[in-house]
């Protein structure tokens, strides 16, 4: 990894009426990481990937992501970025009327003119390379468990082979086995396909199970950034109470007691490799 940033945020401010949420936030990505995204809740975590995704204009700030700003470039331009990333969503937001390879082939259908046959090929390649099976392929959202639906959301996110995913609460709403198998699945895929991942998370077991630095979002900013160890000498209460917690204690122990991560050791599933 260097340290030229893929994403770059300077001087972010969002705000709704007179409440302000972000104000003069910076925050750099690092290529080839996985940078977790950290805070409380109304802290604007949220509103922040939108802002990064071009879906929400900040009132002030510039948001650069593989060298292109967001907001002020024209409409060629961010459809060039947006072609470079993919976006796993809470629960997947798969659309409920199409079938799980028809949701993974929505953005081949936006972006590309390939044949019908080799949409459908490349659909079944996304849907292997994230543990479903090829008979999930037909069925629909409502007939998925969440963990099934959260692998379908990724394979979408994946089927145009970026280079930036961002990943909004992966593992929320999964069982600590289901949730270990996602944490390791990413942490696979981001050193297979050379990734640089964006997670927002309230889960400690995915901080410490694949994120190589974390971003604090408190006091309308990014108030800190870097490794865990680093986060957990910052004098910050909210930090102190996150990572020294009854939570936070059983996460360090697990991962103190396996060399890494959250429940992934004691479920089974292949630590996440240093980097």
């Amino acid at each position: 990894m260097t340290d030229a940033p893929i994403i770059s945020l300077r001087g972010i401010a969002n705000r709704f009426g007179p409440v302000t949420v972000h104000e003069n936030l910076d925050l750099d990505v690092r290529p080839g990481e996985v940078l977790g995204l950290i805070g409380g809740s109304g802290s604007g975590k949220s509103v922040l990937l939108r802002t990064i995704l071009g879906l929400r204009r900040p009132q002030a700030g510039e948001v650069r992501v593989l060298g292109v700003d967001i907001i002020h470039s024209d409409e060629a331009a961010r459809r060039a970025v947006r072609r470079q990333w993919g976006v796993l969503f809470q629960d997947g937001a798969l659309f409920s009327s199409l079938s799980v390879i028809e949701n993974i082939k929505v953005p081949l259908r936006e972006f590309t003119n390939l044949p019908p046959e080799t949409m459908d090929d490349v659909a079944a390649l996304k849907l292997r390379m994230v543990g479903l099976a090829p008979e999930a392929a037909l069925k629909y959202p409502s007939e998925l468990s969440g963990g099934m639906r959260k692998r379908a959301g990724l394979a979408r996110a994946l089927v145009m082979d970026p280079a930036v995913v961002f990943l909004d609460e992966p593992t929320a709403g999964l069982d600590p086995i289901g949730a270990a198998a996602f944490d390791a699945l990413i942490a696979d895929l981001r050193d297979a396909l050379g990734l640089t991942v964006v997670m927002i998370t309230h889960d400690l077991d995915s901080l410490y199970a694949v994120c190589d630095r974390v971003a604090v979002l408190a006091e309308k900013r990014i108030y800190a950034v870097g490794t865990i160890q680093e986060l957990l000498r910052v004098d910050h209460p909210w930090l102190r109470e996150y990572f020294t917690g009854p939570r936070g204690r059983v996460a360090a122990g697990v991962s103190d007691a396996s060399g890494h991560a959250g429940y992934a050791a004691h479920a089974g599933q292949p630590p996440a490799q240093g980097r």
